[in-house]
């Protein structure tokens, strides 16, 4: 990997690391399977069997993962699939609204399917981010980024925006003398 593609990398998993710990962070709700009572330091909990709570994200899935609790999170699912479908239908010059956060939201949701599932949603997420990209490429090297499109990218597309955008200014001056 050339120095590069290894700082832009390393950029882009900075900027996801914080959008994931806001995500990890959100309040879900949750319903519980059995009685469960957990104190560790300041949280405090103590609900029983068919109570039906908010949850910090990160708990929750420690909950689910241990069999406890079931989450009430099924919006996501939807959620993916409006995103795909708005970006399949969009016009070639015009980008879709995603949000900030999409990628964190599609990684965690792909991560709670079973294979076949994810393998068949991944296909899907391909055409997505390479009619993304391609909207994004051209957007870029024509202008700078406007509230307009800001307001319909993810994170890390902005940040592929910005640096897109930078590189072709950089270029057109190098080859055209500027």
């Amino acid at each position: 990997m050339s120095s590069d593609s290894s700082f832009a990398h390393g950029a882009f998993q900075s900027l996801k690391n914080t959008y994931l710990l806001q995500y990890l962070l959100e309040e879900i709700r949750v319903t519980f399977k059995s009685d469960v009572k957990i104190s560790i330091n300041y949280i405090n909990l103590d609900a029983k069997e068919g109570d039906i709570l908010l949850l910090p994200r990160w708990l929750a899935k420690n909950l689910s993962s241990k069999n406890l609790i079931d989450l009430q999170d099924n919006e996501i699912s939807s959620y993916v699939s409006k995103a795909l479908n708005r970006e399949r239908i969009s016009k070639p010059h015009d980008i879709s609204g995603v949000n900030v956060d999409f990628y964190v939201r599609v990684e965690d949701f792909l991560n709670n399917l079973n294979e076949r599932e994810r393998e068949k949603l991944k296909v899907s997420l391909n055409s997505f981010v390479m009619s993304r990209l391609e909207k994004i490429v051209k957007l870029a090297a024509a202008s700078s980024l406007s509230a307009e499109i800001e307001s319909k990218l993810s994170i890390e597309e902005r940040q592929l925006y910005n640096f897109i955008h930078s590189s072709s200014v950089a270029f057109k001056q190098s080859v055209l003398n500027n």
